[in-house]
């Protein structure tokens, strides 16, 4: 963090403190990777061919729930081409990307948990001839009882899907309380209640997942993965292939979309990884679009509790949230994601009192993780639709009772996350403005609608996942004389343009063009760690980490270079490729000159830096999880067209404003902006990640429903809709040049504002996502009858949340460290913090 000593708090001889003098921040520009994208250049883990390559397939399961009794492969083994069969007691080791759910297996060893969980290997020349051996291989199964859905997992506690968890098939149980709610809902006015349920989904990039490793000319192991985690990847390797850290080198090629489903570890990466050092030569995997669906780590389907006390003005006096959440077949994120699904819930509106209690369970399904927000659209959903309703029976304008609410700039909310610049209400009143809210909320004819929602998101997280008191990010430069400049940096690369964030930031500071740049990023064995690209905390944390080596260069270069012109260095300004002096601007010199006369002078010149967030208050167990350096904020309207007859929905435009701190680039965050729109909306219309059962003589398996692309349904550039975008920059004093997040914030309120607008539309409520023909028509049906029409698991399911899970007082400790069980400790409460009870 910046201290008096830090250049990022005293610049040398910077002028362009004031944003009129910034030259390559704040300006749209071509994103420095995009000739390499648009002209094919770019490789992707699937384009790396190299000498002698082997193939790699994988057999799955074709059994939700089973034991495996015997596997033989002999069969496989001798087929033509074939070089190598793996089975799980080749890599039996467990791992997975948390330090409390290292619960999966390369290859399972004796117990499958859903369809598609890999159980053997096939490595030989072809690929077309590893499929070949795939039939080849002969694994006898004791079928075991399906889990196929929360409620189901509540009332079977055996057979356990995992020995580890909670008790039963619960994974994950999370009991927190700040404040008296009770006392906060005796003051209410009006209290509601509303179950809502959120059906999962999954990420869908254009680029399936695939991994080359290789055994290097030393003996060392190398991978190219298409991974948003390369250094969690790398921890993974060493512990499964017990093999030295220092002797595997994990490159993070570019991402041909991630959205969070490239976050984990995966088990098809330790595979090509082991074959590759037994067989001493490169092998390489790419899955197949169905194996995509069956790795997963999509969105959690929630069912949702919402009880919420106002007064008549609708400040809210106090809420409780409860959650049942279907994890799949394995931990991935999720004891992380079932806090998430509580945390942010404080970070948008004033709450004083807030108790959360959710339980994440497991099924026989494939694992879901995190997708783009983690845990939070759910939860958004069921909140911004349950305001509307709040606004409804109070007769205010949806808009007027947000503005009312909004929690304030660098309050410290009721879970006690520091907040940071909050421009959520210039968004609403932007939105509002731009779509002419007050002529069309209630006033549109019969089928046309608009509605509003808004949202909060981190910038950043707040701890990493394995607990230490080193840097989250760091970066490296080095000053080249011809007056380029190389970083080198660990940030991966998954499409939202965290190279060109680098570039930028460090072009601006040394006065440079970003194509006299070359980036070095996701190489694990070139560049400082950076914990990945999840939880918008690239451009904060890399940035940041950037902007402290590039003032420290800078430093270095006036030092030498205020010798040279006779100038104090105070006064040299860096811009347009010169060293100058600010007073006299024609009194200077080239930058590669000044390179030179600083490499002179100090020797050779490369500078780091770091970054590390500041610390939370939240010092609770969970705490860890939602305290980020400052948050995002995001309003939309939606405006839509249901047709009576048919229920479809169409979707004319949308209008977002996000408060973005700073655009660094303003064509790359309006790209993110409306990429979030995009996905947004087709997780409020058409995208779920459904299962059927299979008859009972097929093994009663829980299969996926759609697992291709031709029937999992995603917009298409024809379904977009027009997307009128406002950036509210209000620089942030946590972020690099001020910037704030962007990828992840402006898909929240997509989904409730959708369902809004339905309801201005035609006047039903959907509290269920997504929202297709045949719930609208089904609820205009129950609407026509006289009744409230209700969807999907209308019933809460009562479930024994331990007192022993609830929040200790903060005087009992608690590191804040969600996912590690480390020792408390005592420490001083302030009076503020009284307010949370147990």
């Amino acid at each position: 963090m910046p201290n008096e000593e830090d250049p990022r708090v005293t610049r040398v001889g910077s002028p362009r403190a004031n944003e009129d003098d910034l030259r390559v921040i704040g300006v749209p520009r071509r994103r420095v990777d995009a000739r390499a994208k648009v002209t094919g250049q770019t490789r992707f883990a699937d384009d790396i061919f190299l000498p002698r390559m082997a193939f790699c397939k994988l057999l799955r399961s074709p059994h939700p729930h089973a034991r495996i009794r015997r596997i033989d492969t002999s069969r496989a083994v001798a087929h033509p081409g074939v070089y190598l069969v793996l089975t799980g007691k080749d890599v039996p080791i467990q791992y997975g990307i948390l330090p409390v759910s290292q619960d999966e297996q390369a290859l399972c060893v004796d117990h499958v948990r859903h369809v598609g969980d890999p159980v053997a290997a096939v490595i030989a020349r072809e690929e077309l001839t590893a499929f070949e051996a795939l039939d080849l291989i002969d694994v006898d199964y004791e079928i075991l009882t399906t889990i196929s859905d929360p409620k189901e997992a509540l009332a079977t506690p055996e057979p356990r899907i995992h020995e580890y968890g909670e008790q039963g098939n619960i994974h994950k149980l999370v009991a927190l309380e700040f404040g008296n709610v009770e006392e906060g809902f005796a003051e209410a006015d009006e209290i509601f209640e509303d179950t809502f349920f959120f059906q999962g989904n999954t990420h869908l990039p254009i680029e399936q997942h695939a991994s080359v490793a290789i055994k290097d000319q030393d003996g060392k192991l190398t991978i190219w993965s298409s991974t948003q985690t390369p250094h969690y990847l790398h921890r993974a390797l060493a512990k499964v292939l017990e093999m030295p850290a220092a002797h595997i080198r994990v490159i993070a090629t570019p991402n041909g979309g991630g959205f969070g489903g490239k976050s984990d570890p995966f088990n098809h990466e330790i595979v090509v990884a082991k074959a590759a050092l037994i067989l001493d030569r490169p092998v390489k995997i790419c899955l197949t679009r169905e194996e995509v669906f069956y790795c997963h780590r999509g969105r959690h389907p929630i069912l949702m509790k919402f009880k919420t006390g106002v007064k008549k003005d609708g400040a809210i006096t106090g809420m409780h949230l409860q959650t049942l959440i279907d994890g799949g077949a394995y931990g991935s994120y999720g004891v992380a994601s079932t806090f998430y699904a509580g945390a942010l819930q404080t970070t948008t509106y004033h709450v004083p009192r807030y108790r959360y209690q959710g339980c994440r369970t497991f099924t026989n399904k494939p694992p879901c993780g995190p997708k783009r927000g983690h845990g939070t659209p759910q939860p958004r959903f069921g909140q911004e639709v349950q305001l509307d309703k709040i606004a409804e029976r109070l007769k205010i304008d949806p808009a007027n009772l947000r503005l009312h609410i909004v929690e304030s700039p660098n309050a410290v909310t009721a879970n006690f996350f520091r907040l940071g610049t909050v421009n959520l209400s210039e968004c609403i009143r932007r939105v509002v403005e731009a779509s002419r809210w007050k002529d069309k909320f209630r006033k549109l004819s019969e089928g046309r609608g608009v509605g509003l929602a808004c949202s909060a998101y981190l910038t950043g997280a707040g701890l990493p996942i394995y607990w230490n008191k080193m840097p989250h990010s760091g970066v490296q430069l080095k000053f080249d004389r011809s007056g380029g400049v190389s970083i080198f940096c660990g940030a991966t690369e998954i499409g939202q343009g965290s190279d060109d964030v680098l570039a930028g930031i460090v072009a601006e500071v040394l006065g440079i063009n970003p194509f006299d740049i070359r980036l070095f990023t996701g190489d694990t064995d070139l560049g400082p760690v950076d914990l990945g690209s999840y939880s918008s905390r690239v451009t904060l944390m890399a940035g940041n980490a950037a902007l402290q080596a590039a003032e420290r260069g800078k430093a270095i270069i006036a030092e030498g270079v205020a010798e040279k012109l006779e100038v104090p260095k105070e006064r040299l300004s860096f811009a347009d490729k010169r060293v100058f002096d600010s007073v006299a601007p024609e009194k200077g010199i080239p930058f590669e000159e000044a390179v030179c006369i600083a490499e002179a002078r100090f020797g050779t010149i490369g500078t780091v830096g770091s970054y590390t967030p500041p610390k939370s208050p939240a010092l609770y167990k969970g705490g860890g999880v939602g305290p980020s350096p400052t948050y995002s904020y995001s309003a939309a309207v939606v405006e839509v067209e249901v047709n009576p007859v048919t229920g479809w929905v169409t979707v004319p435009r949308i209008w977002i404003a996000h408060d973005i701190g700073r655009a660094l680039n303003p064509t790359l965050a309006r790209g993110q902006v409306e990429g979030s729109v995009y996905m947004g909306l087709g997780e409020a219309l058409m995208e779920e990640q459904e299962f059927r059962r299979l008859p009972r003589k097929l093994s009663h398996a829980l299969v996926h429903k759609f697992p291709s692309i031709l029937e999992y349904k995603s917009p298409t550039s024809l379904d977009m809709p027009e997307v009128i975008t406002e950036l509210i920059e209000e620089p942030d004093p946590q972020g690099p040049f001020g910037a704030k997040e962007a990828g992840q914030g402006p898909l929240l309120p997509i989904m409730p504002a959708v369902a809004n607008a339905v309801y201005d539309a035609v006047g039903v409520r959907i509290d269920e996502i997504p929202i297709t023909p045949e719930k609208i028509m089904k609820a205009l049906a129950e609407k026509k009858a006289g009744r409230e029409p209700r969807f999907g698991p209308s019933h809460f399911p009562h479930i024994n949340w331990p007192e022993a899970l609830r929040v200790p007082p903060p005087w009992e400790g608690g590191d804040g460290n969600a996912v590690n069980d480390v020792p408390r400790r005592t420490r001083t409460v302030s009076k503020k913090e009284k307010v949370l009870t147990s």
